[in-house]
């Protein structure tokens, strides 16, 4: 891996609001799209996590819709091109973010172009962004995962009562 950036995006995007048409919303907008395409090109899901809901206004009491972000989430590119996303589901299981962590750690991280190894020592370019919407930093995931096992982290966000 040659370069590491953190984003923090918030818990939601509005889609009905005027949120959705700034600059921090398209960019949000625009990597979510982007994560859909690789998902669809593999046959994985990211609806889990990236969830469409009705959400309350609060003081107004009207609702909008929004795109309730995951708690983390990290984006693997390499020579630009996204070759990585997590979380995401098969049929039979979750692929966690500290999941992705781990396999690059140890090598066998299974993206095009070779192994996280490689990239590390200046053969592909490999760039990870990890967008969070709480503090964190890749580190940090992998290290509390392994301190406090909780899949909860990783788990789609709970629909409001």
């Amino acid at each position: 891996m040659t370069d590491l950036s953190v984003d923090v995006w918030g818990r939601e995007v509005g889609l009905s609001t005027t949120a959705a048409r700034t600059d921090a919303g398209s960019y949000v907008l625009d990597r979510v799209a982007e994560f859909k395409s690789w998902a669809q090109r593999r046959d994985v899901s990211l609806d889990p996590f990236f969830e469409t809901r009705a959400v309350g206004a609060g003081l107004t009491g009207e609702s909008h819709t929004a795109l309730v972000l995951p708690v983390c989430c990290l984006a693997e590119y390499e020579s630009g091109d996204l070759v990585h996303v997590a979380p995401y589901a098969t049929e039979t299981a979750v692929h966690a973010v500290s999941d992705r962590i781990r396999a690059l750690e140890r090598g066998t991280d299974g993206s095009r172009g070779g192994n996280a190894r490689n990239a590390a020592r200046g053969g592909d370019r490999q760039h990870l962004r990890v967008s969070s919407s709480v503090e964190s930093v890749a580190e940090t995931v992998a290290t509390a995962d392994d301190q406090f096992p909780d899949r909860a982290d990783d788990a789609p966000p709970a629909p409001e009562q």
